[in-house]
Order: C-alpha cells, then structure tokens, then sequence
C-alpha cells in the first residue's frame, strides 16, 4: 500500500461505517468528535442511538482498518496507521 494521509472528516467517516455495521444502522446516524489531550492522547466521543461510547486511540485506529478494506479495498492489516495532530488541519491519520 503506497503512503497515504487521511483527513480528521475521512477518519470521523471511518468511524461512522464501523459503529454503522456493528449496530446494524445507517452511517448517518452515527455522531463522532475526534478529541486530543496531552494526558491521554487521542480519542473519539461516539453518539448512537442515544448512547454514548468513548473510543480509544486503538479502537479509533481499528475503525481506521475497517475503512481501508471497505472504502479502499486494500489489507488493513499490512497498513501501519499512526495518529498525529496538525495545527491547521486537526487529527490526521497517516498510512503506510
């Protein structure tokens, strides 16, 4: 798989898909925010059907997993997949 940067809205995207197939909904009723704390590093507030869940960095990162065989059709297990924050454009997951 070639290097790739995904964007804070593809992996809020990638995070909808799988609550979306776990909870047998659709993606839109999925509500996520991406967050960042300098104690626990990143995480993500999930909203569905009315409950909340509170995503680590490795659920957010298997979630990220899930997208890459589904959206982009490629082994999610041979992708390595690190978070990092960007000033100017939020939580960006890179590829490899």
């Amino acid at each position: 798989m070639e290097e790739l940067t995904i964007s804070e809205q593809e992996i809020v995207n990638a995070i909808c898909l799988e609550f979306s197939q776990k909870h047998r909904t659709n993606p839109e009723n999925v509500e996520v925010e991406l967050m960042y704390d300098d104690a626990e590093g990143f995480s993500a507030e999930v909203v569905i059907n009315g409950r909340t869940h509170r995503l680590t960095s490795f659920d957010m990162i298997q979630a990220i997993r899930f997208w890459i065989g589904e959206v982009l059709n490629e082994d999610p297990l041979a992708a390595g997949i690190q978070l990092v924050l960007n000033e100017q454009e939020g939580i960006l997951a890179n590829i490899r």
